[in-house]
């Protein structure tokens, strides 16, 4: 799976955790930044990313920030992106199965060893379709008025 990884300043050091995992789970990614620890405006990297995933790119994206919220709210901007702050895996399946969430957005503050859960989570479950159809339909309707 090809997946595109952005974080602002606050989250460097799990990106690059985050990137050794996906990595070893057998994925490719590009990284669109930060590179360094210096201050930069986190929603100019959720655009990259979500603008990168919504033209088909990248099947799906993982932005970090110190709460995720910033990200999220940004990347959810993007028309075509289900940007999802998870917390845990139960969080994490289900944005995939019933939201198809196609981008992953972290808080700093979450202890590591919950991180290859979640990420696993997301990065292994399918959207189930269904009924969830209607509703994506409906969050599509939305986008366009």
């Amino acid at each position: 799976m090809r997946i595109v990884i952005g974080c602002d300043h606050r989250g460097l050091n799990l990106k690059q955790f985050i990137i050794k995992l996906t990595t070893e789970a057998g994925h490719t990614y590009e990284d669109f930044g930060c590179y360094t620890a210096d201050p930069v405006d986190y929603p100019d990297i959720a655009q990259m990313v979500a603008e990168a995933v919504a033209r088909g790119k990248f099947e799906l994206g993982i932005l970090i920030c110190d709460t995720g919220i910033g990200m999220s709210i940004a990347a959810n901007k993007v028309k075509g992106i289900r940007a999802a702050l998870c917390h845990d895996t139960f969080s994490a399946r289900r944005a995939r199965q019933h939201n198809d969430a196609n981008i992953l957005c972290l808080a700093v503050g979450k202890e590591t060893n919950v991180v290859p859960e979640i990420i696993d989570a997301f990065l292994t479950s399918q959207f189930e379709g269904g009924r969830h159809f209607l509703r994506l339909n409906k969050i599509k309707a939305m986008e366009s008025s």
